[in-house]
């Protein structure tokens, strides 16, 4: 089985990968896992010449070389491939040769496409970590479950920040400080970016320093980099002022290796990388600040040196320091000579992150446009000659970035140009979708025709309203399924997403799992009752529901032209996961008894967990009834809510149900079957089983 791991850069897919090896190591977790081995891309990379997979293990890890290559058949392997976005090899799976024999040598891309093809020990474990914009390098065949680390929630940001400031009144500040940009919050989500914020914010909230807190994500990184700038120059060169000259001449070296790497979407260099671009190896040590040096050494085995940014949001501000530095370095004029070039290298780098299909230049972008403000230059010291913005450029290009706003049809890259106007300063658009949205409070937008942009700022003022993340009713905006296509991010986000009586068809319920699916472990309630989904929305529903990383608990399907083939492919789903679910509503559909019977086997299963099931006006009749009986007396000790009203058991099926209840072992706190049909003797065997057992 092959697992794609998913997740930003910075994230935590490493220390997962340690964490889960090192809980099998101390015998903690997977006692059927004989041997993992780590295999990570950076060092996967240094290897040239052909050899065999022993070989390849035995190079990698020495202690291995006792094992025969028959054992690699007889015990469980797991093989871990750490970084695929850091891979430099062709992963040719279309073209490279079939292997099928551990002894037989080739090239190291080569025994990996046919490791994860299954070709080499076919019985083997896999794991592949990637940054999401690389992970379609695997084919969709290849892997059978994909997960993803999403870093911390809002509770363990506060944690990481309090835990690691001793200080806890300074360590409290510095939380409220950094909830009231929701900007810099969001960011926290890596852990990588809380170390930042809290270098930062630690030593200029806890001193009186002058300079205005940073508010911003470029003065964040501005800040960062000036503080590691100073350390550096007092630990390394005995001095307590930086020379602008010496400064300049370095982030002008490491932006040029950060800029050119970025294009390459290289997040790790090698020597000659650096060598290429002036850099001193011997000397980079000095920024282990900014950029760390990854060296491995192994029983006499030297794999090469191996360098990176010490995360790719540091790379990507460096990048956009540099492109800065570089047009200052050529346009030494005055104002009226160079405000044209620079306002033309603004708006190009728009149009570059607009056309980058994985956003690849995306945050690049917002700090080039951060550092453009004059305000910010002001802090970099000298860095600059001068000054290379103003006002009017500033404002020219916001308005070409609304313009984008206007034009573009993608939600998420219109939020990224909305974060780029917070960087400008600019939230006149956010400012008056929020009046608005303020102004009508709970009323519908039904009526007031919005526009692409407005659309978009509404989608990124809920995104940043705390208050309406928890809990998403798309009828308060507008009950359409157009309005649920324009707010998607936004139900994506929520936890409870309320999309009932909103003409939703099998259009609509596509693109709702299609974007659950990338992010399913928000969601824990979901209402799509009065809709026209059907069998087929239902289907794609299944999908959602099969992932294990699904966390619903709530599921309201009402009044959704659900028939047997749907229920089937519902039942089907939650057998295969059956844990959270605790609350489905199936009423006023057509499953019949046959649909009731795939879900009475679903209620069989021990490790399903629900609780509350709703049935109403469902065509079920006494063979239904029989099978949900029998299924509830099997694993009678969790659903305490079962509604069968308007259905057609007869007195025989409610002479099943009161059968059910007089069991001691059974939960049932509430049964409603009104208008049912139920006549004198199926009433004096319910008021039998009541009198029989009447505590629950």
């Amino acid at each position: 089985m092959d697992v794609l791991t998913k997740g930003v850069a910075g994230i935590g897919k490493t220390v997962s990968v340690q964490k889960f090896i090192l809980d099998w190591a101390e015998g903690k977790a997977n006692h059927n896992v004989h041997f993992i081995f780590p295999l990570p891309f950076r060092e996967l990379n240094l290897i040239q010449k052909n050899l065999n997979l022993k070989q390849l293990l035995n190079h990698l890890h020495t202690e291995t070389k006792e094992i025969k290559s028959a054992d690699y058949d007889e015990y469980k392997v797991m093989f871990i491939f750490d970084g695929l976005d850091e891979c430099r090899l062709r992963l040719d799976f279309q073209n490279n040769r079939r292997l099928s024999d551990v002894t037989e040598s080739a090239s190291v891309d080569v025994l990996l496409t046919n490791l994860i093809k299954g070709n080499l020990l076919p019985s083997a474990l896999l794991w592949i970590t990637s940054r999401p914009a690389a992970a379609n390098q695997i084919p969709p065949e290849c892997v059978h479950q994909v997960t993803e680390v999403r870093g911390f929630n809002d509770p363990q940001k506060d944690e990481y920040f309090r835990k690691r400031i001793n200080d806890q009144s300074l360590a409290d500040r510095i939380v409220t400080h950094i909830r009231s940009s929701r900007s810099l919050y969001i960011m926290c989500h890596i852990p990588v970016f809380c170390w930042i914020s809290a270098t930062v914010l630690e030593r200029m909230m806890g001193k009186a320093v002058s300079a205005e807190i940073p508010k911003t994500l470029t003065q964040m990184f501005t800040h960062f980099l000036i503080f590691q700038t100073k350390l550096k120059t007092q630990k390394y060169d005995r001095k307590y002022e930086i020379d602008p000259r010496q400064a300049r001449k370095t982030i002008l070296s490491l932006g040029k290796l950060a800029f050119e790497q970025l294009e390459k979407g290289n997040l790790i260099f090698y020597e000659e990388d650096l060598i290429e671009c002036g850099i001193d190896v011997r000397e980079v040590s000095v920024y282990s600040g900014v950029c760390t040096q990854i060296f491995r050494e192994e029983f006499g085995l030297q794999l090469g040196k191996v360098f990176s940014f010490v995360h790719l949001s540091v790379q990507e501000f460096i990048a956009a320091l540099f492109k800065l530095l570089s047009f200052s370095e050529q346009n030494t004029g005055q104002w009226n000579e160079f405000s044209s070039p620079m306002t033309s290298l603004l708006k190009g780098e728009v149009d570059k992150a607009l056309q980058s299909e994985n956003g690849h230049w995306d945050l690049f972008l917002r700090f080039l446009l951060g550092l453009s403000l004059e305000s910010n230059q002001t802090l970099l010291q000298g860095l600059l000659r001068k000054t290379v913005s103003s006002f009017d450029i500033n404002q020219e290009t916001a308005e070409y970035i609304k313009q984008k706003i206007w034009e573009n049809r993608s939600p998420e890259k219109s939020i990224n140009l909305f974060h780029c106007l917070n960087e400008l300063n600019d939230c006149s658009l956010e400012q008056e979708v929020q009046t608005y949205v303020s102004r009508t409070g709970a009323r519908r937008l039904s009526g007031v025709k919005l526009s692409a942009a407005q659309w978009s700022a509404l989608v990124f003022v809920l995104l940043n309203s705390e208050e309406e993340l928890d809990e998403f009713k798309l009828s308060k905006y507008h009950p359409s399924e157009k309005c649920l296509l324009r707010l998607l991010p936004v139900v994506k986000a929520s936890r409870k997403a309320d999309l009932s009586s909103c003409g939703i068809t099998q259009e609509g319920c596509a693109a709702l799992i299609s974007a659950l699916r990338s992010n399913p472990s928000h969601l824990t309630e979901l209402n799509l009752s009065d809709n026209k989904s059907g069998d087929s929305g239902v289907k794609l529903l299944s999908v959602l529901l099969e992932d294990p990383h699904c966390k619903l608990q709530k599921l309201q399907l009402s009044n959704c032209s659900i028939r047997e083939k749907g229920c089937a492919a519902l039942i089907s789903a939650l057998r295969s996961n059956p844990s959270h679910l605790t609350e489905l509503n199936l009423s006023y559909n057509k499953p019949g008894d046959s649909g009731v019977k795939l879900l009475s086997a679903l209620l069989e299963d021990p490790h399903c967990k629900l609780q509350k099931l709703q049935l109403s006006n469902c065509s079920i009749e006494e063979e239904g009834c029989a099978a949900l009986s029998s299924a509830l007396r099997s694993n009678p000790s969790h659903l305490t809510e079962l509604n069968l009203s308007c259905n057609e058991p007869g007195d025989s099926g409610v002479k099943l149900l009161s059968a059910l209840l007089e069991d001691p072992l059974c939960k049932l706190e509430k049964l409603q079957l009104w208008s049912c049909s139920i006549e004198e003797e199926g009433c004096a065997a319910l008021i039998s089983a009541l009198r029989s057992n009447p505590s629950h």
